[in-house]
């Protein structure tokens, strides 16, 4: 992407949290000017980023952003969208969520926002620890949901496609039929293996130490975002069950085996 002032954009991140603050050092990177707003005091940061710090919603959006980035959490996202004075709007505006669910915040911004304003819904599949070396060959989902200036979105696009993302379009709803079954399962797994308070011992072969990794990855996210792929995924449910019965199966395979072997073991004595 160009780094010509025509190409640079106004952003402004709505919910300055560690996710946010990982986006935006890559944004300011590329020389697109970032504003901020957050229900926490992030003022201090800001200042040292380069960013101009907003506490007043208002004031955020009267700021002429040209997209507005929403780095909120699942569950705090609908109260966030009823907080905005949009009236506050001076121009046309491309609304950008990255929540780790699509259909939610899909409908929630199709409700909230008057037809003249964009709703891109993207989710960055990666974070602050797979991401901290670079965004080269990481997935990048996204769905036009409700697209009139093309020209903006694709120079938001290029924010990601320049740092060498792997760009996959598709709609909010196949990607939460298969983020449940991919990211919810595997966090699932891992507060499963944090329930159970696995460890390292002195003879971890590599597939467990693998999995004291993923238990440890997982249980570094909040619950928070862990319930939200839950409660805000119509297909989390499903896979939810479908490991349960797998389980169940499992154990009834082995338990049979273990009968079938110690009635050998009766005859054979």
């Amino acid at each position: 992407m160009s780094s010509s002032h025509s190409q640079n954009m106004k952003i402004g991140i709505v919910g300055f949290g560690t996710f946010g603050q990982f986006l935006a050092k890559t944004i300011i990177k590329q020389g697109h000017t970032i504003t901020a707003t957050s229900r926490s005091d992030y003022s201090h940061l800001c200042l040292q980023m380069g960013i101009h710090f907003f506490s007043d919603m208002s004031a955020f959006l009267d700021a002429e952003n040209d997209v507005i980035l929403l780095c909120t959490s699942i569950l705090s996202l609908a109260e966030v969208m009823r907080s905005m004075p949009l009236t506050c709007l001076k121009r046309p505006t491309l609304f950008v969520d990255v929540l780790s669910v699509k259909e939610h915040p899909r409908n929630l911004l199709l409700r909230t926002l008057p037809g003249e304003l964009d709703i891109l819904c993207t989710h960055p599949m990666f974070g602050p620890i797979s991401g901290k070396d670079g965004w080269k060959d990481l997935t990048f989902m996204y769905d036009k949901v409700r697209i009139q200036d093309e020209a903006k979105c694709s120079r938001f696009l290029q924010i990601f496609e320049t740092e060498g993302c792997r760009m996959v379009e598709m709609s909010c709803e196949e990607h939460d039929k298969a983020a449940a079954r991919s990211q919810f399962i595997t966090h699932t797994i891992g507060r499963t293996l944090g329930e159970m308070d696995i460890r390292s011992t002195p003879i971890d072969t590599k597939g467990f130490e693998t999995l004291v990794q993923l238990k440890e990855t997982t249980m570094k996210c909040s619950f928070d975002l862990y319930s939200g792929l839950f409660t805000h995924n119509r297909f989390a449910i499903q896979e939810l069950e479908n490991l349960e019965h797998a389980l169940f199966k499992v154990k009834e395979m082995l338990v049979q085996r273990m009968k079938e072997e110690q009635g050998q073991e009766k005859t054979e004595s």
